[in-house]
């Protein structure tokens, strides 16, 4: 169902059972799956620096309102965002990404599948998130060494990696499959695999498999215990695995 007050351009291309609310608009070149749900006053295929290109987001995608998605970006299926988020032009993402309120996915980022950004996380862009990995609230990941400059190293989060509410990464730092970065600590250096690191700057801590529960039981791998949010056959095949 497309309202009334929509603005749907003749050039995009909407699945049968796609639902458009109020005074959205989608742009030329703009394709939407099957199942999608677009809440009221978005904008998909906003025109960025290279001017109309396509935007493509796949089947089963929530999308609230007033978000703003630029041209020339691909989402695979079941895309989320919460409300007021941006994502620029350029992004290519992978199946279940969930993006919070207020978020800024800015351009050319590589996020892989079933990948967590929460609510008013900053995406430097050029960025690379892998597979799970987790960005709690006002997570800043940055990509410019001595600002203002155009000598941009975008940051690398590999899979599975948590990084705390309010943690900043710096330009070009690695933060390693699996590793956990504390609330509000600020990364100037790599972070190994698996490793703890906290303060400000941060610092290996420790083994991030040394954190326990509160029942005693291991913390981390968070993918041995955690599974709200995803599909069983996700569950078998990469969390459980």
């Amino acid at each position: 169902m497309i309202h009334p007050t929509a603005h749907v351009s003749p050039e995009s291309v909407l699945a049968d059972d796609v639902t458009v609310g109020p005074f959205t608009v989608i742009h030329a070149g703009v394709e939407l799956g099957p199942g999608t749900t677009v809440g009221s006053h978005c904008v998909l295929g906003e025109p960025g620096p290279g001017g109309p290109q396509p935007l493509s987001i796949g089947a089963g995608a929530t999308i609230r309102s007033h978000c703003v998605l630029y041209a020339g970006s691909t989402f695979a299926e079941r895309l989320e965002t919460g409300h007021h988020a941006t994502i620029r032009e350029g992004v290519q993402a992978g199946t279940n990404l969930r993006v919070g309120t207020h978020a800024d996915l800015q351009g050319d980022c590589r996020i892989g599948e079933y990948v967590r950004c929460h609510s008013s996380v900053f995406v430097a862009k050029g960025s690379r998130l892998g597979d799970f990995a987790w960005l709690f609230p006002r997570v800043v990941l940055t990509d410019d060494p001595r600002p203002p400059s155009d000598e941009l190293q975008a940051p690398v989060i590999e899979e599975y990696a948590v990084l705390g509410a309010g943690a900043v990464i710096l330009p070009g730092r690695v933060v390693g499959a699996g590793a956990v970065v504390a609330a509000g600590s600020v990364v100037a250096v790599d972070v190994p695999a698996g490793a703890l690191s906290v303060g400000v700057p941060a610092r290996v801590s420790r083994s991030a498999a040394e954190i326990r529960m509160g029942d005693g039981s291991p913390a981390y791998p968070w993918r041995t215990r955690f599974h709200r949010g995803y599909p069983q056959d996700v569950i078998d095949r990469r969390l459980d695995a």
